[in-house]
């Protein structure tokens, strides 16, 4: 019990140092399987879609728009 709780403060402390690695990672191995540019591309169309995700206003138009062409959809 002792051991997972010695673990569990290690992530907790360095939780920024284990997200940059795997970030850092994640982006190696996509430039060495789809390519560079392919990789800048999935890079920008995950910010905008993060930046469009996270603007209130945005997304309610969003859902007007969408309940206006797709009404039984979303009910």
């Amino acid at each position: 019990m002792q051991d997972s709780n010695v673990f569990f403060e290690f992530i907790k402390a360095h939780r920024g140092l284990i997200i940059g690695i795997g970030m850092g990672l994640l982006v190696g191995v996509l430039m060495l399987t789809i390519g560079f540019f392919r990789t800048l591309f999935l890079a920008i169309c995950v910010g905008i879609g993060a930046f469009f995700g996270t603007r209130n206003k945005f997304r309610s138009k969003l859902f007007e728009i969408l309940d206006k062409i797709l009404p039984d959809i979303f009910r």
